[in-house]
């Protein structure tokens, strides 16, 4: 664990970029409560543009870390939910889409730990989950950018974004369900061997 939490592993360009994009959200939040949209996805862009370098930048120069598959999600779901926040003020039934966001990085979250535990690795991120989040963004960045969107476009957009976010949750489901029985079987196997000797 020492090995993996060196200085070195820790102060990489991929992880600045990350807690970078963290840092961004506040002025995310304030330009857009504050009525300045324009600058708010000017913002937002420039979030994304780091969240795409900073992985292709840790993969070209084998910067990719643990810190990074924790950072960079992070990262990454606290601006998607500060957007949904934002756009709370607008549709106001938006409340359920932050609910599913919080009910299904919950469970990921616990996914995540369980399978920490047995196989003391932390997973990248799958194609579904990237593909959740490039959807999420998107969807986001057009309510943010499109300020008078018919109100039906706009659900709809949101109930396809939700309906990926869902998918997503039942693919790791089944991901982290395949680790977590190949470990039990394993462990079944080892305590089978040690019977018969």
């Amino acid at each position: 664990m020492g090995e993996k939490l060196k200085k070195d592993k820790i102060l990489t360009i991929p992880n600045l970029m990350s807690l970078f994009r963290i840092l961004l959200i506040p002025a995310i939040v304030w330009l857009y409560r504050s009525g300045d949209y324009r600058q708010a996805i000017a913002v937002v862009a420039l979030s994304a543009l780091t969240d795409v370098l900073d992985g292709r930048i840790a993969r070209r120069f084998h910067m990719v870390s643990d810190v990074g598959k924790v950072l960079d999600p992070v990262a990454d779901k606290l601006t998607q939910v500060s957007m949904i926040f934002c756009l709370s003020s607008r549709y106001q039934r938006l409340w359920v889409m932050i609910l599913l966001f919080a009910v299904k990085e919950g469970i990921m979250l616990y996914w995540g730990y369980q399978t920490l535990k047995v196989r003391d690795q932390i997973n990248s991120a799958k194609w579904y989950g990237k593909l959740s989040t490039v959807v999420l963004y998107l969807v986001m960045t057009i309510l943010f950018f499109w300020q008078e969107i018919p109100t039906a476009l706009a659900w709809f957009l949101i109930v396809i974004c939700a309906v990926i976010m869902i998918m997503a949750l039942i693919l790791y489901g089944r991901f982290y369900y395949g680790i977590l029985k190949m470990q039990a079987q394993d462990k079944t196997e080892n305590q089978e061997v040690k019977l018969t000797k």
